[in-house]
């Protein structure tokens, strides 16, 4: 009987870990992608919230919809792409546009076949390369946050580093934690007030518009990272592990809560890649077929912790300097360093790799277009000027 109620709850119990895990490792990037495209904290507490819920809904929608465990989450190497681009021409307006027209293409690439085939088409050592370039000036976090105040890093630092020693799914979650300590001492040594108004969830609408730069520097590749490096991996996974996902059905609700939540702030949700293993693997109990369950509770959670996004916000606002970023930079560490390992996995695409992360990483922006882009195209011009014929047998 025990035995039994145990497997029962195991699925519920799976989701409720895959949700806390999602969370709490992601969200510091989540809000620092939005302010750095010119949110306010009140606008990007307002876009954790709607990419929460939406997330969380289409997690609900697809597992009740098809019962296989497909767990939804926002694009995390998205997030980091608005990070390293920065604002751009029409600031935060035109970003809300961007965000609204990567939707359209996620809807688009569900409707269009021959438009995943596209992107599926990218090859992987580019596009890891582009991301890993991406991600490496947010990994700068911990190293620049050491510079800046070692007293109130280091502890951030050193918890990450143990956790990942024993126990590395809680490594960012644990990191989160200690930042979380290291603010409330902060806020009790510098007598600093906490505005309670904000701590209650809101939403702000902003209407969008759309620049020729937030096309090209926002929209275009926050949609190849999305799926590029979330929507195909996550599909990848799922196969992995026994589940064909219905990809139609999976573009159509993510791209459309993607296009619903953008007014509000939210920039894009995806198929999850890793962390989808947690609600459809083993530790979601033996029974394959009940495995959904631990999908719709994910989602459930998800939303009641987007509840909480204005006191996330509050906390990333009066964080002391460096903390923030580098608990950022420690929750993508994982990321770069696999992102990395696909980028440099084949010989003959090493330098076209190399050449696609410098430009990434540089944060160049040349006539109002991000470096993500450039890096994307210097990485596809490098591969085919490059690439040898292979010889006649």
């Amino acid at each position: 009987m025990t035995e039994s109620t145990g497997s029962a709850s195991r699925p519920i119990t799976a989701g409720i870990v895959c949700a806390l895990v999602g969370f709490t490792s992601s969200f510091v990037v989540i809000l620092t992608g939005l302010t750095a495209v010119g949110a306010s904290p009140r606008e990007a507490a307002s876009g954790l919230l709607s990419v929460s819920v939406t997330m969380g809904a289409g997690s609900i929608l697809l597992a009740s919809w098809t019962r296989i465990p497909i767990t939804v989450a926002w694009s995390t190497p998205g997030a980091a792409l608005l990070a390293a681009t920065g604002v751009v021409a029409g600031g935060w307006p035109a970003a809300v546009g961007a965000f609204l027209l990567t939707g359209a293409l996620i809807v688009l690439t569900g409707l269009v076949s021959r438009l995943g085939a596209l992107i599926a088409a990218i090859p992987t050592a580019i596009a890891q390369a582009m991301l890993a370039g991406i991600l490496f000036q947010l990994c700068l976090g911990p190293v620049t946050g050491m510079a800046k105040d070692p007293l109130a890093v280091a502890p951030v630092v050193v918890v990450w580093l143990l956790a990942l020693r024993f126990s590395p799914r809680w490594a960012s979650p644990l990191a989160f934690c200690a930042a979380a300590v290291v603010i409330a001492v902060h806020l009790a040594r510098s007598s600093t007030s906490i505005r309670t108004d904000q701590l209650l969830p809101h939403v702000v609408v902003t209407t969008p518009t759309l620049t020729f730069g937030a096309v090209i520097g926002i929209a275009l590749p926050l949609y190849v990272v999305t799926m590029a490096s979330q929507n195909v991996p996550g599909v990848a996974v799922m196969k992995g592990l026994g589940y064909q996902v219905p990809w139609r059905r999976s573009m159509l609700v993510t791209g459309a809560g993607t296009v619903l939540g953008a007014p509000a702030g939210g920039h894009a949700i995806n198929l999850a890649a890793i962390s989808a293993a947690l609600a459809a693997g083993p530790e979601a109990g033996p029974d394959r077929f009940r495995r959904w369950i631990a999908s719709v509770t994910s989602g459930v959670v998800v939303i009641g912790l987007g509840l909480a996004a204005g006191a996330f916000g509050q906390l990333v606002v009066l964080a002391p300097a460096g903390v923030i970023a580098a608990v950022a930079g420690l929750a993508l560490m994982s990321t770069l360093a696999s992102s990395l390992t696909a980028a440099m996995a084949t010989p003959e695409n090493h330098l076209p790799a190399v050449l696609t992360f410098v430009t990434a990483a540089s944060g160049i922006a040349v006539a109002g277009v991000s470096a993500a882009f450039w890096a994307l195209i210097v990485g596809l011009i490098a591969r085919a000027v490059l690439q040898r014929p292979s010889s006649a047998a």
